[in-house]
Formats: structure tokens, sequence, C-alpha cells
């Protein structure tokens, strides 16, 4: 494995090298297989040789950067050299992720100029700046948060919840990567889809409120509004799968043919429609996901959750669907989210969640009727709602025939 790492890493430099006219100086093949070597046997021979290998490689780095300083040549030769060192030290001691560790510097080694590419032109400074956030949301406050319930009702754990945030703007983050990618064939429903993970009824209302103001816009908000269920369904499964697995496994069919209805809807409503890039922007917004429209949306899900439990422990079991109903008017997330954790908790039977699930979606989903005929115009909201209940009305018969 070690040789095999500075394999990889020395074809990687070796190339470099020759594509570089003032790479001759560089270290090549042979330098790489030889480190990996000596990090490997250094390690097989104990701590004396680790410290007088490690002297030797510090020592050979200085040189090399010594010599080099004068080129205007980054320092990346030298950290490839110490890494493969050290992973062939690692190599010995866990293999596996030696071999993997060692694939990840071959990799981002290789591809320089496409990430400087993806630095400096392709992501805007707001793009760059919410990737950090959401890097440091993963990476730093997660790990630090108690993956236990903090209230009496066993309901609140701060690190599903937390996950639930990531996981909103991983996922929204995703769609307008694809909505860059994709650009305006499959740009509407993508941005519509990316809406709808934050909010399906503001998105409707938003994309309302644009067919209003440009009535030619109308099939196009339509076919986002529609998406946006699409969004709906698969944030739904995310805040099961987080919250109870068991759940999610039950309600998986009656969510994939909700979406499926969603997505046939969406469809139909746009299928004469080729929108132009600007029409795909300015439904799309700006960034990839709002950081804290993420946060507050969890906000709302702890509040309706706790609200939720207190009310039914004060009404009894038999209250369950009328709870779920009203906290869907809220957010049918919210609404299943409080479903899941009872029965996660066993606070409630499956069926009783399953139930109060289907009335919290059925709430919501005349919602959001009412909303599209509110603040859009009639050809928007008859391409609207016909879609979206639709969509409701297929996941009650799966649930009911499941």
């Amino acid at each position: 494995m070690a040789l095999g790492i500075g394999l990889l890493i020395g074809l990687q430099r070796e190339r470099a090298k020759g594509r570089a006219d003032s790479a001759k100086g560089e270290p090549g093949l042979r330098t790489f297989l030889v480190l990996a070597l000596v990090g490997a046997v250094a390690y097989r021979l104990g701590t004396p040789a680790i410290l007088a290998a490690g002297l030797g490689v510090a020592a050979l780095l200085a040189m090399s950067r010594w010599q080099r300083r004068t080129e205007g040549a980054g320092p990346s030769a030298e950290v490839a050299m110490l890494a493969t060192f050290l992973l062939g030290m690692l190599a010995l001691h866990e293999c596996a992720l030696a071999g993997v560790l060692g694939v990840v510097v071959a990799v981002t080694l290789a591809g320089k100029a496409r990430l400087h590419a993806l630095a400096r032109h392709w992501l805007s400074e707001r793009e760059l700046h919410d990737l950090l956030i959401l890097a440091t949301a993963v990476f730093v406050v997660l790990p630090l948060l108690p993956d236990r319930a903090i209230d009496p009702w066993q309901v609140l754990n701060l690190r599903k919840l937390w996950q639930l945030a990531v996981s909103i703007m991983a996922i929204a983050s995703l769609g307008y990567i694809a909505l860059r990618v994709f650009g305006s064939r499959l740009g509407l429903g993508l941005a519509g889809l990316a809406g709808g993970f934050v909010s399906s009824t503001a998105t409707i209302a938003g994309m309302g409120e644009r067919a209003r103001s440009s009535p030619p816009l109308a099939p196009a908000a339509a076919s986002a509004g529609l998406m946006s269920n699409v969004g709906t369904m698969a944030q739904m499964a995310v805040v099961l799968g987080t919250i109870s697995p068991p759940l999610l496994r039950l309600l998986t069919m009656p969510l994939a043919v909700a979406g499926a209805v969603a997505v046939l809807a969406a469809f139909v409503s746009s299928r004469h429609l080729l929108a132009d890039r600007e029409q795909v922007r300015a439904l799309a917004g700006s960034r990839p996901f709002e950081p804290l429209a993420a946060i507050r949306f969890v906000a709302l899900l702890a509040g309706v959750m706790a609200v939720a439990a207190m009310t039914r422990e004060w009404l009894g079991p038999g209250s369950t669907a009328g709870v779920m109903a009203l906290s869907g008017l809220i957010d049918v997330h919210a609404a299943a989210a409080s479903a899941a954790q009872l029965d996660a908790v066993g606070r409630i039977e499956r069926q009783d969640a399953e139930l109060g699930i289907l009335a919290a979606l059925a709430a919501n989903s005349t919602l959001k009727c009412a909303m599209a005929f509110l603040k859009g115009t009639p050809a928007y909201a008859w391409r609207v709602a016909p879609g979206t209940l639709a969509m409701a009305l297929a996941f009650g018969v799966a649930v009911l025939a499941g």
C-alpha cells in the first residue's frame, strides 16, 4: 500500500513536472516512491528510525524549498513529499485509511487548475461564503451538540435538529449547483425544487406574485411552484429518516408516489415552455441557501414539535390527527417531525403517526391552493391547485392502501 501511494502521487507529480519547463528540478516519480518506502520502513523499525527519517525528510524539504524559492513556485511539491512520507508510515498502521487519503492527495494535486478556476471564477464571493458556513455547520457545530432530548416530552434533540438544518442547506446547495450546471433546460424545475426545501408554501406564494407582475411567466412560475411540492416530499423524507427511520420505511411508497405526481403536474404545466436563462435566474435567486432561513425553519420545527407534544399530552392520544392538521397549517415538515419524534420515543402508535402526517399534508396542501389563488393570477392558480391536490390525494391513497 505504501508503494502504491508513492507510485500514484509520484506519477501525478512526474506528469506535472513534464508539463512545466521550469520544473526540471522538482521531485519526480522515483523520489515519491522512495519517500513512501522510507516512511513505511521507519514505522516498522520504531521510534528512533521515525525520528531519524523525519529529520532527514525535513532537511530534504528545506533544501528543495530553498532551491525553488527564486522561481516563484508554490510549496505544493514539498507538501506532497511530506504527505507521501506520512502516508507511507500510516500504511503500516491503518492500511485502508492510508489508501483513501493517498487517492485524495493525488486527485487534489491533479485537479489544481480546476480547483483554482472553481475558487476564482466559478464561485462568487457570496457562494464561497455560504460554502464556508455549511462546512462550519457540519464540521464544527454538529459534533459539539449533545445527542439527547433536552425537554420533558423527549422531542427536542439538538443534534437531530441541527442535522435537519445541515440537510436543508446541503440539499439546497445541490439544487443550486444543478441549476448552474443544467441551465435553462431544467432550471425552472430545479429553482422550484430548491425553494421547496425552504418553504413550499412561501415558494408557491412568491411564484404567484411573479406571475401576477409578469403574466407571460405564469406557466413557468406554476411549474416552479409545483416542483416545490417535490421538495416538500423530499424534505419530509429527510425529516422522517433523521428522526424515525422505521416510519420513513413505512411511508417510502406514499412519498414516492406523491413526488411522482408532483413532477408530472409540473411537467404538464410547462410542457410547451422552454425558459431562457434570465427567467431561470429571476425565479431561482442568487445564492445556494439562506442560512438564517434554514435556522428559522428548524426553530419553527422545534417550536411546533414542543407545542404538539404538550397539546397531545393535555388532550390525550385521540387528538393526534387534529393537532397534526393544525401543525400542518404552519409547516407540514414540523408536523411530520413531531409525529416522527413521538413515534421514535414510543409515545404514539405508528398508524396514528401515519394518519397524523396525512392530516398535516392535507391541511398544508389546502393552504397552498389558497395562497395560489390569493397571490397569483387565475392562469397560475388553476395550474398549481389541481397538481397540489392530486399530490395530497396520491399520498393519502397510498397511505390508506398500505
